[in-house]
């Protein structure tokens, strides 16, 4: 039985769908309305204000806080700046990706861990002899996730963080009226946005101040639904969906390793050891066997399928996660890959999809087919493989003042 974010209070009375879903163990709302259209284009021109609570959350303090965690993650932790955040991902000894997530550096000897499943067990397997300690507190601090352009401007209504210069993927404290709270230039919709980190008992100081200041910018309450399609559109994967944990998959073929995920430029090789290096170091000598990568489906083929059965042509409400297969150009027998979630872009006007291919083929500009059923017929369409980021604007990186 999911339990309740410290949100619930509102977020319950603003749920007019009631719509709910199980994330991480707590009641996650899916969709506030029947139709998530003005939730997902809040993003993309107002502002979504999302709860992500459910996200799993570590702090790790001591002495040997850097040391232990450049030795986990992929990434050198060790060049993580005080108040800098990092998108990163860690694996096992194999170089099979377990999970991904953020780190953020909120103090000399003291991180902050977001991650998709729960990662204390793996964590806390390496802590012997050395001088730390890891907190979970996924269940004593909570969090919201402020997205879309308007985003700034509320958040400069309601408290003194300097926000004007706070770059992409840095963290700052912020005061607020009667509560504190941390705010990274974060997110899972590639737009401008920000996300919010508070102790429970300040939770519903900060929704208040949030929503309130929030009505003069067209804010909205936001779902998963919406936030499926905008990361997708951003070319931002998810475990579970887009790749296996390693720590979950049943067969190797599950498995994926950084540089198949497309997250090869988090790889810092070239330092002192950490898990995984040695396998990476001989996948990054002699290739990857497979790549990700960005479909774009035709939609004149699409059209012309749908019109031989005497049908308009379709597309989904929401965003898919399922696997699909994608052939060679010359020969529909011939599978090279497979899709993996996509959607139908509302403001990109494509039918477009993250996709695992054969490495052979992911070169951008390549055509493939891709398997669509209508009416029951397994048929093909065309389509080009694109990099995996299919919408990517100035203002998510933007600063106002240098």
């Amino acid at each position: 039985m999911p339990i309740k974010t410290p949100f619930y209070e509102r977020t319950s009375k603003l749920n007019k769908a009631m719509d709910w879903k199980d994330w991480g163990g707590y009641f996650a709302a899916n969709s506030y309305n029947v139709v998530n259209d003005f939730e997902y284009f809040a993003f993309r021109h107002s502002a979504g204000l999302v709860d992500v609570t459910p996200l799993f959350k570590y702090r790790v303090a001591g002495k040997d806080a850097t040391m232990f965690l450049s030795r986990l993650i992929v990434k050198d932790i060790s060049k993580l700046k005080l108040n800098q955040a990092t998108y990163c991902c860690w694996c096992d000894d194999r170089g099979m990706v377990i999970d991904d997530g953020t780190v953020m550096r909120f103090g000399e000897n003291e991180y902050f861990v977001t991650a998709a499943d729960p990662s204390y067990s793996w964590f806390s397997r390496f802590i012997k002899n050395l001088d730390l300690q890891i907190e979970d507190v996924t269940d004593s601090y909570c969090a919201l996730a402020l997205q879309g352009p308007t985003s700034r401007e509320i958040l400069k209504n309601i408290c003194d963080a300097e926000l004007d210069s706070l770059k992409f993927f840095w963290t700052t404290t912020a005061k607020a009226e009667g509560f504190e709270f941390k705010i990274s230039r974060t997110g899972y919709t590639g737009d401008l946005g920000y996300e919010l980190w508070i102790n429970n008992e300040d939770a519903l100081k900060l929704f208040d101040a949030v929503w309130n200041a929030g009505q003069n910018y067209n804010i909205r309450m936001s779902g998963i639904a919406a936030l499926d399609i905008a990361r997708i559109e951003a070319g931002l994967i998810m475990n579970g969906v887009d790749y296996h944990s390693s720590l979950h998959a049943l067969i190797p073929e599950q498995m994926s390793t950084p540089y198949e995920l497309n997250l090869g430029w988090m790889v810092d090789l070239d330092r002192k050891p950490f898990i995984g290096q040695s396998a990476l170091k001989t996948e990054k000598k002699n290739g990857s066997r497979w790549a990700s990568v960005g479909i774009d489906i035709n939609w004149p083929d699409l059209e012309a399928l749908y019109q031989k059965h005497g049908l308009p042509p379709h597309t989904e409400a929401g965003a898919w996660r399922r696997s699909i297969p994608i052939y060679h150009n010359q020969n529909r027998f011939r599978q090279i890959g497979y899709a993996t979630s996509g959607t139908w872009s509302p403001l990109l006007k494509k039918n477009i999809a993250l996709a695992t291919i054969k490495a052979d083929y992911a070169k951008p500009g390549t055509e493939v087919k891709f398997e669509v059923t209508v009416e029951h017929h397994r048929e093909i369409v065309r389509a080009i493989v694109c990099k995996p980021q299919f919408f990517n604007p100035k203002r998510k990186r933007s600063i106002l003042k240098k």
